[in-house]
């Protein structure tokens, strides 16, 4: 009898449960303009007016551009690392296929990761210690012939810099 009791009382609770977890509804994850970015071959200008969301506390660096289901084409994400060091990102939970650019301290692009593929977990490292990273949309660098040395230069809505 007590084990028929706990039985139900068990089923009872999992029901709940069940219930609960359908009334919860996912809210998408959308782009926010902080920023906007300009890349340089040289002297020349190359990109001008790059939409850009900045990710630099802890969570926002980890999370990034996870669970975002498309970004457009004049967007991407601008990570900030407190110091230039080895840097490895990975597509864990990432739905769109992206171009990783490595930049060192003055915004220098010192790696490109082509085409990272959605939801793999292997390492991406930069060939060289970076303070920056901006996630573009794959085949990005390609079209705007971005290479190795060319820079970034961000400049944040709020405040200019």
């Amino acid at each position: 009898m007590l084990r028929r009791s706990l039985l139900l009382l068990f089923l009872a609770l999992t029901a709940c449960k069940e219930e609960k977890s359908r009334a919860i509804s996912e809210t998408p994850v959308t782009f926010t303009r902080e920023a906007t970015a300009q890349i340089y071959k040289g002297d020349s200008l190359l990109v001008d007016q790059l939409e850009i969301e900045i990710a630099e506390t802890p969570y926002e660096r980890q999370t990034g551009l996870m669970y975002r289901e498309s970004m457009k084409q004049d967007q991407g994400m601008w990570f900030i690392f407190e110091e230039e060091a080895p840097r490895a990102f990975y597509m864990k939970n990432t739905l769109i296929a992206l171009d990783i650019l490595y930049a060192d301290k003055h915004g220098r692009i010192v790696s490109i990761v082509k085409n990272a593929t959605p939801f793999d977990k292997a390492s991406l490292p930069s060939k060289y210690p970076a303070k920056y990273v901006l996630e573009l949309n794959a085949g990005t660098a390609d079209l705007w012939n971005i290479s190795i040395q060319d820079s970034i230069a961000v400049k944040r809505m709020d405040d200019g810099k």
